[in-house]
């Protein structure tokens, strides 16, 4: 299923799926289905991944002219993030392409080794933007912004001590990640001050569920600014692909149903171009994974 989080003029922020390029109300669909279904993604991802096949089903056998009431055109919605709040931080993995190892050694303060077990960061639930929202560049704290298209994988049940060949099971879905960094804001190699400032997630503008993306490792992800492209790369080119990521993860703490993992990204960044580019106020930045859609933001300084 394609799901999203969104508001409407005469609504608060809802649960709906995408069908027939029309957005249903996940809610009302529950009550025209007799089958209670929640009005919030958490609580749809804590119903179980098991959930979804029942819910695909569900939709297969309903009469086309049920949907009519529960429906809205796109142009009466506005997309929220997905997750609008996840429970905990978001799991950022540094380093994860090897082009991007490289351009990162050129300009920043790694050594270009490529790593040998995922860096892993984090960022705060306050990161968490909406497409067509703004991400704020406070001039205060940097004068440094970049830019970072990411696959970001959404949990889907408890695991702990996850075996590699296993890890895709756990996966609820999929979606897109900006991963908004100030360069000039890391402290010793401490990487949270650059990556954790509100609004530094853009996330959506949907979540894939998983039985929709026929391989995650194979999927064209690229970004651009104010139109011209800077990042064109594609996951099949990770070097700790997901399924490493949620077994050596899973190994460090319990991955819990709502956890979000930003997978990396390619090469392409500002900072390892030459000359050094920054966002700046006004720029348009659009982040794509194929198979998800875009997520398109505006930067604004403080």
């Amino acid at each position: 299923m394609k799901l999203l989080t969104y508001t409407t003029a005469n609504t608060e922020a809802r649960l709906g799926f995408m069908h027939n390029n029309q957005v249903i109300d996940m809610e009302d669909f529950g009550e025209i289905s007799n089958f209670p279904l929640p009005n919030d993604m958490l609580e749809l991802i804590d119903m179980g991944i098991e959930l979804i096949a029942e819910l695909n089903e569900m939709v297969a056998e309903t009469p086309e002219n049920f949907f009519e009431e529960i429906a809205y055109s796109l142009e009466e919605v506005t997309f929220l993030a997905p997750i609008q709040k996840p429970r905990k931080n978001i799991i950022g993995i540094g380093l994860n392409y090897t082009e991007h190892v490289a351009e990162s050694a050129r300009t920043l303060d790694t050594t270009g080794k490529l790593p040998q077990k995922p860096i892993i960061f984090s960022k705060p639930p306050t990161t968490v933007t909406a497409t067509n929202t703004d991400i704020i560049k406070n001039t205060k704290l940097t004068a440094q912004l970049d830019w970072e298209v990411e696959l970001a994988v959404v949990i889907g049940k408890h695991g702990k001590y996850v075996p590699k060949a296993e890890a895709l099971e756990y996966v609820f879905g999929y979606t897109v990640i900006n991963d908004i960094s100030a360069r000039d804001c890391r402290r010793e190699g401490q990487w949270i001050v650059s990556k954790g400032q509100d609004t530094f997630a853009p996330m959506g503008p949907i979540l894939v569920t998983a039985d929709e993306i026929d391989n995650p490792h194979n999927l064209n992800l690229s970004l651009k600014v104010n139109g011209v492209e800077k990042q064109n790369s594609n996951t099949k080119f990770l070097l700790f692909n997901i399924n490493d990521l949620i077994e050596d993860l899973s190994t460090v703490f319990t991955l819990e149903p709502g956890d979000i993992i930003a997978t990396g990204t390619p090469a392409g960044v500002g900072a390892g171009r030459n000359p050094q580019e920054w966002l700046h106020d006004g720029d348009v930045v659009e982040a794509t994974v194929e198979g998800i859609g875009t997520i398109v933001n505006t930067v604004r300084e403080i």
